[in-house]
């Protein structure tokens, strides 16, 4: 008897792209060694499983790993052995290493280095990336118009911006001609303990803009390990995580599980991008998001951790706060 096929999980719209991304998307900046060293097998292997579980959204850029993130990506894309139609591809340009430069002239060449990098002919989306470091008049009459002139090459499909501030979206997209920003990528202000991405939900949707949401945990603040040393949040915010972590474990649930599945429950958030590097991570949040398209999340424990963290709730940091 043939065995069942394994589940997948579902694609989602992109906004007025006619893109279609997997719900769970492959953070890959973890391949860039951001969070330890990772072998090429590991890489290899996290991706090709990724990909076969249904994961389409592969998104890195030249900061991770100082250029490796796009090279390792690069390398386990093209070892795939698929058509470049199956899966998509977004990077970013503006921010290097050796710190920010959303001239022109950088992107131009910027977009010439990743595609080297990743072995591509083009790329699905081009993201100026965490434009609060820069001028934000600068991406609105400068970069954006060299990105549209990358588009007409044929270097990029559709353009996006990402940042932390919820305000620099509204900036940019009010001041550039309707049609012109194709996507948005936001990080840390759709999850349990923030959601003030949702209020801004009504007005990129009125934009024709597609949402990528990253970061459902916070940087490690869902996690029963906890943050790294350099998280920015303030001690309030990273104890009330502790607690409610440690709520969950007692009752054999998962913080990060019920996280992810949270930021994957509003279908207005296209893709919800997750970093992996390993086959086990990969397991772990397709089977989230399996399990909740066919039974749903755990209601329960889920209200009780909204309790513990309403006192932080919404609780942001500054931007410019970066691990060392």
């Amino acid at each position: 008897m043939a065995s069942q096929p394994l589940p997948k999980v579902e694609l989602r719209e992109l906004g007025n792209t006619g893109l279609k991304l997997s719900c769970v998307g492959f953070g890959a900046s973890p391949l860039g060694n951001v969070f330890g060293p990772v072998s090429d097998d590991e890489a290899i292997g996290s991706v090709r499983e990724a990909f076969r579980r249904g994961i389409n959204f592969f998104d890195t850029s030249p900061y991770y790993g100082g250029t490796l993130s796009e090279k390792v990506l690069g390398k386990t894309l093209k070892a795939l052995g698929v058509p470049r139609s199956e899966y998509v591809v977004a990077t970013k340009c503006g921010r290097y290493a050796d710190g920010f430069d959303f001239s022109a002239d950088r992107v131009t060449k910027s977009i010439d280095e990743s595609l080297e990098r990743l072995q591509l002919d083009y790329v699905d989306i081009l993201q100026c990336h965490d434009i609060e470091f820069g001028s934000l008049d600068q991406i609105v009459n400068e970069t954006i118009p060299a990105l549209k002139k990358l588009k007409e090459a044929g270097k990029i499909r559709f353009i996006g911006i990402t940042g932390l501030p919820l305000g620099i979206f509204t900036y940019v997209l009010d001041r550039v001609p309707a049609g012109t920003v194709d996507v948005v990528l936001s990080y840390c202000h759709y999850g349990i303990n923030d959601s003030t991405l949702e209020d801004l939900l009504p007005y990129l949707k009125s934009k024709g803009v597609g949402i990528i949401s990253a970061s459902p945990l916070a940087m490690g603040l869902l996690t029963e390990s906890g943050p790294p040393e350099w998280h920015p949040a303030s001690a309030e915010l990273k104890s009330a995580c502790r607690a409610a972590a440690v709520y969950c474990k007692e009752r054999g649930n998962n913080i990060s599980k019920l996280a992810l599945q949270y930021s994957l429950s509003n279908k207005d958030i296209s893709s919800v991008l997750v970093g992996m590097n390993s086959i086990k991570q990969v397991e772990e949040n397709v089977t989230a998001a399996v399990e909740l398209a066919t039974i749903g999340k755990n209601e329960k424990t889920l209200a009780e951790v909204e309790a513990i963290l309403k006192p932080v709730k919404n609780q942001t940091w500054p931007s410019g706060i970066q691990q060392s």
